[in-house]
């Protein structure tokens, strides 16, 4: 009974189905679904159930529906929404090459302004969380998870909570991709440097340095992670 896992709803089973032929390219973007009664029949739901499963993508941004017309398929990239992203994580069987590199890039914007915030509003938690860091253990796992739980922290810390949707976006995502970024020593020192630094900071209620620790920190991970890549590829 512990494997034990609910069966998949139908509407999410046409959802995944659909999100899944938009991103092989059986329904490229431009492109338009067949009517009702075919796709239906095609995922095996009900009409009903397709027509919750169009409003939903309809709703990210992956189709535009008009009445009385066919639905056209989007240009997710351009036309969708934060759910893309988590759907893109689930679904996509190979991201595009740059995804983590544009991930990074989003992250060099967004942490430094979430990490100020935190030492604004909560100095004392946000110390409390980075005296963690003395206890890590010196492996790429554990060290994923915590940075992970802090930047999640930090962003709740910020009180500004649109920071912490679009990081819940990539939650898993984030975690195996820190597993292959802390597989560097190199970068698990890099980070437990910014930590204590950080946590200096934070002590000082200095907010231009932790803002500006955290901008050179996500610099930092950029250029090694861009080290990686061209490794694993040589």
């Amino acid at each position: 009974m512990n494997n034990w896992t609910a069966p998949q709803r139908p509407v999410d089973h046409a959802e995944q189905r659909l999100v899944t032929a938009i991103l092989d390219k059986i329904f490229p973007s431009g492109s338009t679904l067949p009517g009702e009664r075919d796709l239906s029949a095609q995922l095996g739901v009900t009409r009903p159930t397709l027509r919750e499963a169009l409003r939903r993508l309809e709703r990210d941004g992956w189709l535009t529906i008009s009445q009385g017309k066919p639905t056209r398929v989007n240009n997710f990239w351009q036309e969708g929404g934060l759910n893309v992203l988590g759907s893109l994580l689930r679904y996509c069987r190979e991201l595009p090459p740059n995804f983590v590199s544009n991930l990074l890039d989003v992250r060099l914007v967004l942490a430094p302004a979430y990490v100020r915030l935190a030492v604004e509003n909560a100095p004392e938690k946000v110390v409390a969380l980075l005296s963690e860091h003395f206890a890590l253990p010196d492996t790429p796992a554990a060290f994923a998870a915590y940075d992970w739980k802090l930047h999640h922290a930090l962003s709740i810390a910020s009180g500004n909570p649109v920071y912490t949707l679009i990081l819940n976006g990539f939650a898993g995502f984030y975690i195996e991709t820190a597993i292959l970024y802390f597989a560097d020593a190199a970068a698990r020192a890099a980070s437990r440097n910014f930590y204590a630094n950080l946590s200096a900071a934070a002590q000082q209620g200095d907010t231009a340095a932790a803002e500006q620790l955290t901008r050179d920190a996500m610099q930092q991970s950029i250029i090694l992670w861009k080290q990686d890549v061209n490794k694993t590829a040589n």
